[in-house]
């Protein structure tokens, strides 16, 4: 590992096909289904944190050049990658939204518990639901308001819940 490490990120490619090798051969291995992920605050500061290391291993930028996230996000253009997942997530429900009526994947998103049905001791996981919630909320969405928009595939694709960059 450590060879090939030396072999790509300290060669003297240009930083833009470095960071085409990133978005191409490393981000879709770091993003393999992250559109199913329940991502809590806590594992969202660790793929932020896994995020800004590896582009400042690709540019070759250590602690003590005192760089800031934003300066470092400036030089990649690169978005963050809890960005690239929630827009991904959006993208997933979308598509859920304009499955058949029928289809148990539509049904999962509107149900409703059972009246008998009791949640276990101790703190709830976070659900998929849970974190959409969180995601249509920070567009000041509701989940009823977002499933109407989303029927409409060319407005959700307009607010921005489409095109996921990678």
């Amino acid at each position: 590992m450590q060879k090939s490490d030396n072999c790509i990120w300290k060669s003297r490619l240009f930083l833009s096909t470095k960071l085409k090798l990133y978005n191409v051969c490393i981000l879709p291995i770091m993003l393999y289904g992250s559109e199913c992920w329940a991502v809590s605050r806590v594992d969202a500061r660790k793929v932020d944190a896994l995020d800004q290391w590896c582009p400042r291993r690709i540019i070759d930028i250590r602690w003590y050049h005192r760089v800031s996230n934003c300066e470092m996000r400036r030089l990649t253009e690169q978005p963050p990658l809890t960005t690239i997942i929630q827009k991904r997530r959006l993208t997933l429900f979308g598509h859920l939204v304009r499955l058949d009526e029928s289809a148990d994947a539509r049904r999962i998103l509107t149900a409703v518990p059972q009246s008998e049905w009791r949640r276990p001791v101790g703190r709830p996981y976070t659900s998929w639901t849970a974190t959409l919630k969180n995601d249509l909320a920070r567009r000041n969405l509701t989940l009823q308001d977002a499933i109407e928009l989303a029927l409409n595939k060319p407005l959700w694709r307009l607010l921005g819940a489409g095109g996921a960059t990678h």
